[in-house]
């Protein structure tokens, strides 16, 4: 009774870290004036290859985590360690470490690609901003919000319910993009009406960053899904949707 109780507890912890850390992100990313820092408040470094030194060093920590703990010898070494049910929680915990990191450690870079105050360019990044982020939220759960952070995992577990199989499904965004969560990402991370050189940095990098793992991502998932996902990808674009035109 109390190891399911703990469970329960370790479960929602780490739900409640990851989810968090990442809505204070897409906050954290846009010049907000009500929030206590942001991707470009902070004393700019004297040396501007510091800074990107160290920008770049907290990104990659954040990519090498995310990378090595899907990894198939990985997996096997923490299932020695960790309880299946509390992996995924597990894998949360850190992935919100790591991006806590980001956000705390960050060195802004002096100077400014763009900068709009207002007028149509600031209020169409801001709405492309706003959407992109929605668009991202809302595909996780048109999959399974809750399995991605490691919730239905533990209910399974209490249940004794089997694990699912692997089954292939068009929903939502999912019929017009592959990808819809990656390219909310990345759309939220360009569209800023104030794009400064270390907002450059962090968007360059983490679209990298994204493109990187959706090689490795879309390569599993033909060998898990097969034939269907490979028909998938014929009919349907990673991440930008088709335009129709009639003539």
């Amino acid at each position: 009774m109390l190891k399911n109780i703990l469970l329960v507890l370790y479960g929602l912890i780490t739900y409640l870290l990851g989810f968090g850390i990442l809505v204070y992100m897409v906050f954290w990313v846009y010049p907000w004036a009500f929030m206590p820092n942001t991707i470009d408040t902070g004393m700019i470094h004297n040396s501007t290859l510091l800074s990107i030194v160290v920008d770049v060093l907290l990104i990659s920590l954040f990519g090498l985590q995310h990378s090595l703990m899907v990894r198939p010898s990985f997996k096997k070494w923490f299932n020695t360690v960790i309880p299946e049910v509390a992996q995924r929680s597990t894998y949360t915990l850190f992935s919100a470490f790591f991006l806590a990191l980001i956000i705390h450690f960050w060195m802004p870079i002096e100077g400014y690609l763009w900068y709009f105050e207002s007028g149509l360019v600031f209020w169409t990044m801001s709405a492309l901003y706003i959407i992109a982020w929605t668009v991202a939220t809302l595909a996780t759960f048109q999959i399974d919000h809750f399995e991605l952070f490691g919730l239905h995992q533990i209910w399974r577990y209490l249940k004794k319910l089997p694990e699912p199989v692997a089954e292939f499904e068009e929903n939502g965004f999912y019929k017009y993009i592959r990808h819809p969560i990656q390219a909310g990402t990345m759309l939220g991370l360009w569209a800023t009406p104030q794009m400064s050189t270390g907002h450059l940095l962090f968007a360059v990098s983490f679209s990298i960053y994204i493109f990187t793992g959706l090689y490795f991502e879309e390569r599993d998932l033909v060998k898990t899904l097969g034939e269907a996902y490979a028909d998938y990808k014929k009919r349907v674009p990673m991440l930008f949707p088709k335009l129709y035109w009639r003539q």
